[in-house]
């Protein structure tokens, strides 16, 4: 198993890796819609501005790894203000993946994230090929 931490990703706001992996799966961290190298910056405002965001940071961690969105087998969402932010949250995650190539998603409504966060997105991933650390 290996524990990685990516250069350039954001600074954790707890105590985790970025990812872990084993067996070719990569796990990756919720990713809160902090800026790299900025940790204490205010959060982007409103949903779309954190969704893109975290779908970056997500990116981000994925890319230090030689992986991208298109290796994503799965994906969990939460959101502090479901009900409000559920459709504009999917219009900016969508963007994301190739049309037709969307991984399997679960989203969940939280009473609150970290740092005052709207939205948080995990991810597991495949290496192609299925090997790796």
């Amino acid at each position: 198993m290996a524990f990685h931490m990516i250069a350039g990703a954001p600074e954790p706001v707890a105590t985790f890796s970025h990812a872990t992996e084993v067996d070719g799966w990569v796990f990756v961290t919720g990713q809160m819609p902090t800026v790299p190298g900025r940790p204490d910056d205010p959060l982007p405002e409103g949903i779309e501005a954190q969704t893109r965001q975290v779908m970056e940071n997500l990116a981000t961690v994925l890319a230090g790894l030689g992986l991208s969105l298109a290796d994503v087998t799965m994906a969990r969402a939460y959101l502090t203000r479901f009900e409000r932010d559920y459709a504009p949250f999917n219009a900016v995650y969508k963007r994301f993946f190739a049309e037709g190539r969307l991984p399997a998603r679960t989203c969940i409504g939280v009473t609150a994230l970290a740092k005052g966060a709207l939205v948080e997105v995990d991810l597991v991933a495949r290496r192609p090929g299925g090997s790796g650390a």
